[in-house]
């Protein structure tokens, strides 16, 4: 990896950490719109960003539960991440499937990964007598602040290219 590979990679994941801490209230829980999840299609226009938007995650995570902003705690840490890691990583290797030159399927990355995933986390912590119904409950909360961050993740990548900073 180069060093401005290095630089960059660094940059997403702590501008990711910075958004979802300082906007913490809205970060964690299961009704949360985790801003920096916008950073999740990133992947699209920059593979390397799979790392730092990864990194970024485990590091809101793990110093969120040391904070106890985070309600679920050290799971999260792994959970949450591995999450955003398949996210990540799906949404990059979709990233040339298109219906009208929009990457439909890419986008839905993030938002089926934290529905699943976050939530079957959450249920296990929240609703352990029922986890099933916990997860397709607290999934949908997930999935809607999801929903709002990779569409704001789409424009974003939309000025990065304008801009070319990862060219």
């Amino acid at each position: 990896m180069s060093t401005k590979t290095f630089a960059r990679v660094a940059m997403i994941a702590a501008i990711y950490t910075v958004l979802t801490l300082c906007l913490a209230p809205i970060s964690f829980g299961n009704f949360q719109i985790r801003i920096s999840e916008a950073l999740t299609m990133l992947p699209l226009i920059y593979s390397p960003s799979i790392i730092g938007v990864t990194l970024g995650c485990f590091l809101s995570n793990l110093i969120g539960a040391m904070m106890g902003l985070n309600p679920t705690g050290m799971i999260d840490a792994v959970v949450g991440t591995l999450a955003t890691l398949g996210a990540a990583y799906c949404t990059w290797k979709l990233r040339n499937v298109t219906i009208k030159k929009l990457p439909v399927l890419s986008m839905t990355m993030p938002v089926i990964w934290n529905f699943v995933i976050v939530g079957a986390e959450l249920a296990f912590l929240m609703m352990p007598e029922n986890v099933m119904l916990g997860t397709l409950i607290f999934g949908a909360e997930v999935a809607v602040g999801e929903i709002v961050a990779v569409i704001l993740g789409y424009f974003l990548n939309k000025v990065f290219i304008k801009t070319k900073i990862f060219d």
